[in-house]
């Protein structure tokens, strides 16, 4: 890393809270989920089992690590979402004909349904940032860069 780009702690509050990036992302994300929380009351989702249905919306019946890759989650943190998805009858789980240590995720008819009443989510998300598309685009853009950057570093 080049030492010439980083901030000088003398001209600088380095642990000042507001120039935290990770606190911007925190506080950002915190604010997010509330607008989700809001917009995904009607349809007894919380945050985390709407992402898993939009993977689901986009492909349907694939494993449960495939999910965990889309969501950057482990097994066992979508093992309980997907108990309770599949207990509100909107997935099913069965284990995979060729290997059992597979789980497949399906879209039941009902989990296919509730695509159409989550049509209106992402425009109530829009209408809560206040941006133009192109700021969201970039945005995220620039979110999804900053994310595989520190995977990388991780």
């Amino acid at each position: 890393m080049d030492t010439k780009t980083l901030p000088d702690p003398a001209t600088r509050n380095l642990l000042a809270l507001d120039g935290q990036l990770c606190f911007a992302l925190y506080s950002t994300s915190l604010a997010m989920s509330k607008v989700y929380r809001k917009l995904l009351k009607d349809l007894n989702l919380t945050y985390p089992q709407y992402l898993v249905m939009l993977v689901l919306w986009e492909k349907d019946a694939v494993t449960v690590s495939e999910i965990g890759e889309h969501l950057f989650l482990d097994s066992a943190t979508l093992t309980p979402l997907l108990k309770r998805l599949e207990a509100a009858g909107l997935v099913s789980r069965v284990r995979a004909a060729h290997d059992e240590r597979q789980v497949i995720v399906s879209l039941t008819d009902t989990g296919r349904d509730l695509r159409e009443q989550a049509i209106g989510v992402p425009t109530g998300v829009f209408c809560a940032t206040e941006c133009s598309i192109d700021e969201l685009d970039t945005m995220t853009r620039q979110l999804a860069g900053l994310r595989a950057r520190l995977i990388q570093n991780g």
